[in-house]
């Protein structure tokens, strides 16, 4: 990674900024201004910092949804210049050959995996979770392999795998329909026996109950994982991608058992939501990862600057990736400042 993040460097420009120079209180640093959207025209954004380099590399949904592709920068502000590398494109048919939704980039064991939902053309929404595997030290580098369908506990409408490690354990977090079809999906936990399958049992973490989640449909997806201090936290996303679409917050306390329901804990309002006074519409499907400090906690995710779409959800590809500040409260919990601008 580090021969071809060198050339990366070389793009640094100097760029102006929407959000300010910001002091964070946990870090003796100040993190440089985020020039917003950090990529444009990709939702579902997913970034990897690497600890020895503190160089970035990004994923996201590809806006015709058809293929996964991956950039590198040494900078937060430089992946809307970094070259993007294609490395694998939809089939033409049956299995993974339409609908390559919210791919994650995760290091396991020493290998690259790649979790994301496709359909078959045949039929678009059969939506399944499927993965890839790099062995190269370098995920812009080697070969990327299929790994097959990751398989859950149903055979049911399934995305928005996550993987995440706790006490020496490691876990996944999807989002799928039930058995009976009341929802279109919930988020399902389960710990993993190797890093493209889970075991029992699996338990469902949230369901879309509240009234702020089932907006044009029933929806929780698109979990994501930060620890600190004495709890773990799992952010999520509900309703209709559109401008109803916000984020929620579940928590758990870290010796508690992951796997037991009574663990979790939902807030019961969201913690982040569209707010047209500062142009953002339909927040949702984040991760997290390190500033270039190292210290201070960003929030990575999409969102459209405008209300009414050109075409539909799934058609208008202006859901731009974007980065932000969080900070903590006197109780632990992440502070998503959800009325500032980026």
């Amino acid at each position: 990674m580090l021969k071809k993040l060198s050339r990366l460097t070389l793009l640094t420009v100097l760029s102006a900024s929407s959000v300010p120079a910001f002091a964070d209180a946990n870090s003796s640093k100040t993190v440089a201004p985020i020039d917003n959207p950090i990529v444009l025209k990709r939702a579902d954004p997913w970034l990897v910092r690497d600890e020895k380099t503190g160089c970035y590399t990004f994923i996201g949904s590809s806006p015709m949804f058809d293929e996964i592709e991956l950039r590198q920068a040494c900078r937060l502000n430089d992946l809307k210049l970094a070259e993007p590398k294609v490395i694998w494109q939809k089939h033409d048919k049956g299995p993974m050959s339409i609908n390559i939704w919210a791919p994650e980039l995760h290091h396991i064991d020493g290998s690259w995996y790649i979790y994301f939902a496709a359909g078959d053309i045949e039929k678009p929404f059969s939506i399944r979770m499927y993965a890839l595997k790099n062995d190269h030290v370098d995920p812009m580098q080697g070969d990327w392999q299929e790994m097959g369908q990751v398989m859950s506990h149903l055979d049911s409408f399934s995305l928005d795998a996550t993987s995440f490690t706790h006490k020496g354990k490691r876990y996944m977090i999807w989002a799928q329909q039930n058995q009976p079809a009341t929802y279109n999906s919930a988020l399902w936990l389960a710990e993993m026996d190797s890093p493209t399958s889970i075991k029992e049992p699996v338990i469902a973490i949230t369901e879309p109950t509240l009234e702020w989640e089932v907006q044009g449909y029933k929806v929780n997806e698109g979990a994501a994982v930060i620890t600190r201090g004495d709890k773990i936290f799992v952010t999520y996303s509900a309703s209709a991608t559109d401008h109803r679409y916000a984020m929620g917050l579940l928590w758990a306390n870290v010796n508690d058992d992951l796997l037991d329901p009574k663990s979790w804990h939902k807030k019961p309002e969201p913690v982040f939501t569209t707010h047209a006074e500062v142009g953002r519409f339909g927040p949702g499907h984040n991760s997290f990862v390190k500033a270039e400090d190292g210290v201070t906690d960003l929030l990575i995710y999409h969102s459209r600057d405008y209300k009414e779409l050109k075409g539909t959800p799934l058609t208008d590809p202006n859901r731009h990736a974007r980065a932000r500040i969080i900070t903590w409260d006197k109780d632990g919990f992440p502070v998503f400042s959800p009325q500032l601008a980026d």
